[in-house]
């Protein structure tokens, strides 16, 4: 029941959260007329007459991605945040442990420098780079981590390290040689939501309803696999097979929220540690509610990025690392073996 409650208030205070969120900008509109916008576009009979049609335009058409994608982003980085965590078992992993972010990286910037104008299904070339070579480069990592037939997680762990260095080169020699788009890359580097329309909504959403499926499917046996390999296939998991496919299902759901947001650090780190704390360490449990609460951080840091500097806008990126580290150093601080 504790645990129904939290997941309910979560839910709750992320309806709450996403509704101020599409009232908050240059152009404020009443929480009344967001709910009317809305509203005037469910399906008959629920409709509500049409609303103002700037308020109309703002909302639904600006504002309601934009807050849809910090929901989906969110959720994906923090549910592949808890599964790396349970991979690795290793409460430092992250979604972007095994090279992710790197190649992301390096996809979107030499997109950047290569000045390609490709679109597909609504997405520019730098998302398309972005998501091919972060997947690009977790699949690298998986296959040179292999040893007769097997895949060991500390493997794992320090080849992703080494693939995501060398990727960090090549993108610090492009950022380098970009000349005039140097701040175009730095921005998309540091993580924004700025300008995403419903192409990008419509190019996240599959990969987070599939991924997160697939992650809660296998979550009973991610619980066994924290006992250790040789207990867990004792138990009748069967190990290799199961870790392929939640590292699978991992990466793609942050390739995917990488290449429409961005690099947005901490969010797969904090969350999971933050839920963990509340709910305990059931992935059955812990993955849904780490994706609300995932969701919830990165609208509120949205709103805070759109209204800092207004009218400029604060990359969220930042946000998200200036209120990650510091906490993830108190968690260090306060850890006392094992995981928190």
């Amino acid at each position: 029941m504790k645990r129904s409650l939290i997941f309910g208030l979560t839910f709750i205070l992320l309806v709450g959260a996403s509704i101020f969120s599409m009232g908050v900008g240059a152009v404020s509109i009443p929480t009344g007329s967001v709910i009317q916008v809305l509203a005037s576009h469910l399906p008959w009979p629920l409709s509500f007459n049409p609303a103002d049609t700037i308020a109309d335009t703002i909302v639904w058409d600006i504002r309601l991605p934009r807050t849809v994608l910090a929901v989906l982003v969110g959720a994906a980085l923090a549910a592949s945040g808890g599964v790396m965590q349970g991979f690795f078992q290793n409460p430092m992993a992250d979604p972007y442990i095994v090279g992710i972010s790197a190649g992301a990286a390096l996809g979107a910037t030499a997109a950047f420098a290569l000045n390609l104008d490709i679109w597909f299904f609504g997405l520019n070339a730098v998302s398309i780079a972005a998501f091919a070579c972060a997947l690009i480069v977790t699949f690298l990592v998986y296959m040179l981590s292999r040893r007769g037939g097997r895949v060991a997680s500390t493997t794992l762990l320090l080849t992703g390290i080494a693939i995501g260095s060398v990727a960090t080169s090549f993108t610090s020699f492009l950022l380098v040689m970009g000349g005039e788009d140097q701040r175009r890359i730095l921005f998309w580097l540091m993580g924004s939501l700025s300008a995403r329309r419903w192409d990008h909504v419509y190019m996240l959403f599959p990969y987070v309803v599939v991924g997160m499926t697939v992650v809660l499917f296998f979550a009973r046996d991610l619980n066994v696999l924290l006992l250790g390999d040789e207990q867990a296939a004792q138990l009748g998991v069967r190990v290799e097979r199961v870790k392929i496919i939640l590292l699978a299902a991992a990466s793609c759901l942050a390739a995917a929220a990488v290449c429409v947001s961005g690099i947005i650090g901490f969010v797969g780190l904090l969350v999971p540690h933050l839920v963990r704390l509340i709910v305990g360490p059931d992935y059955r449990i812990l993955i849904p509610m780490s994706a609300l609460a995932g969701g919830l951080l990165l609208i509120l840091a949205d709103i805070v990025a759109r209204t800092a500097m207004a009218p400029a806008e604060m990359p969220i990126g930042i946000l998200t690392t200036l209120l990650g580290g510091p906490f993830f150093l108190y968690l260090l601080h306060r850890r006392r073996g094992g995981m928190v």
